[in-house]
């Protein structure tokens, strides 16, 4: 009679010691509700930017003279007792002491919101060539409106082009960090495995850029980007200057790393059996703190996200037809128009809620990666 292959039963005591050190650290990092919290918001941002003119409910570029400043849409849930989402119509008239055209809400005319509706075309996920929009009114007339953030000074949806700008703020954010982790790695990596006269050059060079202040150099490099470039030119232009203060933090916490492990056992073991230096530093070395690199860049992405949101904001970062948040808050510095149409600072709200997801959750990362901190003894 054949032996039979009993299971080995193991108890969650014992999964701690078998487990990879990706699950020990996503175990300790579920246990952070805020770091949760702030994942699930990443993500949707994400889901966003991935497919902002699906979510768009008119064309963002679309100017409606007709319709300027007008007021967020009321959506009406229920139709009776049936859940049947609609809008009620407009009515114009003529304000008689400043001339202004103004609306009011026709409860006489309802419209109907519809999903999957067709509007205008655009290209899902930069390749497939669509019209379909998730929801949208299925009507021409003019009296019929769904803004439901309002419309800004030249009638143009502010909810369809912040969806837009969600993509453009985002990934500014996370290219400009992929662009300062690589340059992090690299230069603090060399640093401190060469030591000696490199990484005295390079930790001065690092004191120098630390030094100078950041919103002024970020400002003047901007301001040196030729007004006549490209749109694609001007976001890769903006995207290398954020990118350019923020590999000296990162840098410095390798190049301490580097100096401890190159002394260790399979870094020499790694250059006896002829392994390159640069094959050493992100074959060997760099895999061995990956998860505090994943904690640090995921904090220095706000970062990158307020850079370009100021600069945008201030007129030297990204400008027309490109539409980031940024951009939309360049929109918002006149005080008279944010009295009469207070909507417009809606895009703020976009940036503190991005920041504050992305600083939670990389608090959570950053307490799982470490095997030392209080919550994980």
């Amino acid at each position: 009679m054949a032996n039979a292959t009993i299971p080995i039963q193991r108890d969650e005591s014992d999964q701690l010691y078998v487990a990879p050190q990706w699950k020990l650290v996503w175990w300790r990092f579920r246990r952070h509700r805020l770091a949760m919290i702030g994942l699930g918001v990443v993500i949707v941002l994400y889901l966003v930017s991935l497919f902002p003119e699906f979510l768009a409910t008119h064309d963002p570029h679309e100017r409606n003279a007709k319709k300027l400043y007008l007021s967020p849409t009321s959506v009406q849930f229920f139709d009776g007792w049936l859940p049947r989402p609609y809008v009620y119509g407009l009515t114009s008239k003529r304000n008689p002491e400043t001339l202004a055209l103004e609306f009011e809400t026709d409860p006489e005319k309802k419209y109907r919101i519809h999903y999957f509706v067709r509007g205008y075309e655009y290209k899902l996920l930069g390749l497939f060539t669509t019209d379909r929009h998730l929801m949208a009114l299925d009507t021409d007339d003019e009296l019929a409106a769904f803004h439901i953030l309002g419309t800004d000074r030249m009638g143009r949806d502010l909810w369809s082009r912040l969806m837009l700008a969600t993509r453009i703020s985002m990934s500014v954010g996370l290219l400009g960090v992929i662009i300062s982790l690589f340059l992090g790695i690299l230069l603090g990596g060399v640093s401190g495995y060469y030591s000696g006269f490199i990484d005295v050059l390079i930790q001065r060079l690092i004191e120098f850029l630390r030094s100078i202040p950041t919103i002024p150099l970020w400002i003047a490099l901007a301001a040196a980007v030729p007004r006549d470039w490209s749109v694609v030119k001007v976001y890769f232009a903006i995207t290398v200057l954020i990118s350019f203060i923020g590999w000296t933090t990162l840098a410095r916490e390798i190049r301490g790393r580097f100096l401890v492990l190159r002394e260790d056992d399979f870094v020499v073991a790694a250059l006896i059996y002829g392994s390159s230096p640069l094959r050493t530093i992100f074959r060997h070395m760099v895999p061995n703190f990956v998860s505090h690199i994943i904690a640090t860049t995921t904090l220095a992405i706000p970062t990158m996200i307020i850079a370009e949101t100021s600069l945008s904001f201030l007129g030297l970062g990204l400008r027309q037809p490109v539409i980031s948040w940024g951009v939309l808050l360049f929109e918002a510095q006149n005080i008279r128009a944010v009295s009469s149409a207070p909507w417009l600072l809606v895009p703020g709200a976009f940036v503190l809620l991005s920041v504050l997801a992305f600083n939670f959750m990389g608090d959570g990362l950053r307490d799982a990666a470490d095997p030392y901190s209080v919550g994980n003894n």
